[in-house]
């Protein structure tokens, strides 16, 4: 078979149903396309004006109207920009895909370079309007002397027509005569609401107009901020203007705790202000929001691509130029430089953080109830965030001051070498936490959601180290220092304990603790605690777990109820020995958990019956 060549054809009248359907993900960004066409005019008229090949009378004030006429069923887009000759016209608003932007980049490269400023790319702009119009009319003049205006109309299929414009103004006005399953877009309150999700911040005032209403004070003022805070030198903001910004785009009454400013040109154009929220509660860090912009036009929240998950925490604004978005400027291509702005924007991050614990050690302690949550999930998901930022990580000890985790190692090596003793609830725990006061031992306050994971995590990366809570296998370092002989009374004691304690207590200890007040605790071997909250959290709450808590109850002889319980005669007072125990071993479990609604209801009962042999004394 001989070799042919021929040119691919594409069939011009389905272009339009696929722009339609298929292009944006979302109807409403015509309006942002429009706008941003807009904007690009304006763009490369003051471009070209600096490069002296435009020469304007007079000082330029630069804008985009967007005008509602719900009676017209219009909707109109005008700039004054560089505008548009008769074959400029059929060459960018004729030739689908191409772009204009692209055009004048190339034409000018020698001048302007690769211009950042410019931001339309694919040509595809423009024919957005028909996701929404049952007609396009666009007029337009070029800023070019003796330049006749344009008009150019559409019914969305492939004829079009061109004639002359009556419009005598520099610029481009884009009329869409609006079908009727998309009129939500003639209420002008509609149109504002689109305008501030996506453009607002675009390098060019933006306004809004209801044609045929008289203009409110409102309308007077551009529904955009042109200078963004993170187009600015973090030199030149002050702390006021970060929480003002902040406050402002967020709706956040609250303060932000501090804030990175993001200001990279090499070796790729990166801006933006990441913030850390103070959090009401924990739950609230999954409600964080970063925005997306690309060359000041919003292109999404929270796209994981370039906002590493764990960051997506916080709230901020990233604009990045060498972004790789798709043709509709809503998604990101898969790109090498993609991974290498994400891990940039850590970087900083990290830096932030140790620059923070370095410099400002009393804020950062201060701040990290709020941020240990960011931290912690960031170190989990991300283990070279993890190596960055190892050192700096603190904890709370028992007495409110914050340290590192080798600190604490440091101070107690000679004590329980390696092991880090840990609390989940200040409150709760309070016997074991007095315990290990009076035993001069410490202990970290380790309250956070994720801490169960991220202890687990430290023992992996940290080799030797092992994390056992306050409550686990801490006899052997409460013990009395007493060489008393006592194991007449400890074979008796077990014995009734032994015999009497319930509740699900796995083994029964006599031992001599340095606290005389604790007639007994108990204690909840470390393994057997997290494989059942770790069976809890997977198996469901409707389900049974496969583990449960391996429950030591630890009797201390050195307690004188304890040491009269031992020379109590049992066969005369079985049953007072026998509430007596019980009881005992209620309160150990209260002061472990919260009880049951059948372990409360016998505690009380218990409560009652031994109020009563006290009123028989």
């Amino acid at each position: 078979m001989d070799k042919n060549k021929g040119n691919i054809s594409i069939h011009t009248e389905n272009i339009f149903p696929i722009i339609k359907k298929w292009l944006y993900s979302d109807k409403d960004i015509f309006i942002r396309e429009l706008i941003s066409n807009g904007c690009d005019a304006i763009s490369k008229l003051k471009r070209l004006q600096s490069l002296g090949e435009a020469n304007l009378q007079g000082n330029q004030i630069y804008k985009v109207i967007v005008s509602v006429n719900k009676e017209k069923g219009t909707l109109k887009f005008s700039d004054n920009g560089i505008g548009m000759t008769e074959e400029e016209v059929k060459k960018y608003i004729n030739q689908v895909a191409f772009s204009g932007a692209e055009d004048f980049i190339n034409k000018y490269k020698d001048k302007i370079g690769e211009d950042k400023d410019i931001i339309g790319h694919f040509g595809l702009g423009f024919y957005s309007a028909f996701m929404v119009a049952k007609r396009v009319q666009i007029d337009t003049l070029s800023y070019i002397d003796g330049s006749e205006a344009v008009t150019w109309v559409c019914d969305g299929g492939t004829e079009y027509e061109i004639s002359p414009s009556t419009k005598d103004s520099r610029g481009t006005t884009i009329t869409l005569f609006v079908d009727e399953d998309s009129k939500e877009f003639l209420e002008a309150f509609k149109v504002r609401e689109v305008i501030e999700k996506y453009c607002s911040f675009l390098p060019i005032e933006i306004y809004l107009e209801e044609e045929g209403k008289e203009e409110k004070e409102e309308d007077k003022k551009p529904l955009n901020d042109t200078t963004p805070l993170w187009m600015k030198s973090p030199k030149d903001c002050t702390d006021e203007e970060y929480k003002e910004f902040y406050k402002k785009v967020f709706l956040d009454f609250n303060d932000p705790l501090f804030w990175i400013h993001l200001n990279v040109d090499y070796p790729f154009n990166l801006k933006g202000i990441l913030y850390f929220p103070k959090l009401k509660h924990e739950l609230e860090a999954t409600e964080g929001q970063v925005k997306l912009y690309n060359n000041q036009v919003f292109v999404a929240d929270n796209i994981k691509e370039v906002i590493p998950e764990f960051l997506l925490l916080l709230k901020g604004t990233i604009d990045c130029p060498d972004l790789p978005l798709n043709v509709s400027r809503s998604f990101l291509q898969k790109d090498k430089d993609v991974m290498k702005i994400s891990k940039h924007i850590v970087k900083k991050v990290a830096d932030k953080l140790v620059s923070l614990y370095k410099n400002e050690r009393e804020n950062f302690n201060s701040f990290w109830k709020d941020i240990q949550i960011f931290i912690k999930y960031g170190c989990l998901r991300d283990e070279s965030f993890y190596e960055k930022i190892k050192d700096i990580i603190i904890f709370k000890r028992l007495n409110g001051e914050y340290i590192t985790l080798n600190e604490y190692l440091e101070e107690n090596k000679e004590k329980h070498e390696n092991k880090v003793f840990y609390v989940t609830d200040e409150k709760q725990q309070s016997q074991y936490i007095k315990m290990f006061k009076e035993a001069s031992l410490d202990a970290l306050v380790l309250d956070c959601s994720l801490d169960n994971h991220f202890i687990s995590f430290l023992e992996a990366k940290e080799s030797g180290v092992t994390f056992a809570r306050i409550d686990s296998d801490i006899s052997e370092i409460l013990k009395s220092d007493s060489n008393e002989d006592l194991k007449d009374i400890n074979d008796k004691v077990q014995s009734l304990f032994k015999d009497l304690a319930s509740n699900g207590i796995n083994e029964v200890k006599v031992e001599s603790l340095r606290n005389s007040e604790t007639p007994a605790m108990i204690l909840v071997s470390e393994q057997s605690r997290r494989m059942a909250e770790m069976s809890k959290m997977f198996g469901g709450m409707d389900m049974p777990n496969m583990f449960s808590e391996e429950k030591t109850l630890v009797v201390n002889n050195n307690n004188s109820i304890i040491k009269k319980l031992s020379q109590i005669n049992l066969e005369e007072n079985k049953d007072k020995v026998e509430l007596m125990c019980n009881y005992i071993v209620d309160i150990a479990l209260l002061s472990n958990k919260e009880l049951s609604s059948e372990e409360m209801d016998n505690f009380i009962n218990r409560s009652n019956k031994i109020l009563s042999l006290a009123m028989e004394l």
